[in-house]
């Protein structure tokens, strides 16, 4: 079958797709996208997250043919071309990055989080974050990135590592 969709701004087509060919093999090798990882192909790991219409998927779950007519961004299309998101500069500043298989899921995750809460509390956070695993860090820097990043994108200065933004912070 074929399969026509939007990914990052771009409309893309992959040809000679079959029935059972998941959304993220088709990104990674029809699309030529390798941003999202396949880790768990079961839907676990949440190292394969993108945006389908909007909503953070594991795309490891969607069928291909779903994909038909819809959009797609992925964590290559965060960065504004050569420009990184804010959360893609605060995981690397924050030293959220470590073996960098599940970063891609992480930061798609933060961004979505970010987006509907400007300035998420740790729980929010670490909730927000549950279906991501990670097997390098104790998670502590990637909760020290979400909060950089959503800091910065409130245009308020970052909480101090290890911080809960206060209430007056949240505001």
């Amino acid at each position: 079958m074929r399969v026509t969709f939007t990914v990052n701004g771009r409309s893309e087509t992959a040809d000679d797709v079959w029935e059972g060919e998941s959304l993220l093999y088709v990104l990674r090798e029809r699309v030529g996208l390798p941003g999202s990882k396949n880790a768990c192909e079961q839907g676990e790991c949440g190292s394969c997250t993108v945006y389908l219409d909007g909503l953070p998927v594991c795309a490891c779950l969607v069928a291909a043919g779903q994909a038909e007519g819809r959009t797609v961004r992925t964590v290559e299309g965060l960065a504004d071309g050569d420009r990184l998101d804010p959360v893609q500069e605060a995981f690397a500043e924050c030293g959220a990055v470590q073996c960098g298989f599940c970063t891609p899921g992480l930061v798609v995750q933060a961004h979505d989080l970010i987006e509907r809460v400007p300035r998420p509390s740790d729980a929010e956070i670490r909730e927000a974050l549950a279906g991501n695993l990670c097997r390098c860090t104790g998670y502590e820097k990637i909760l020290d990135a979400v909060r950089v990043a959503a800091a910065r994108r409130a245009g308020a200065d970052p909480v101090p590592y290890g911080g809960t933004p206060t209430p007056e912070e949240r505001r």
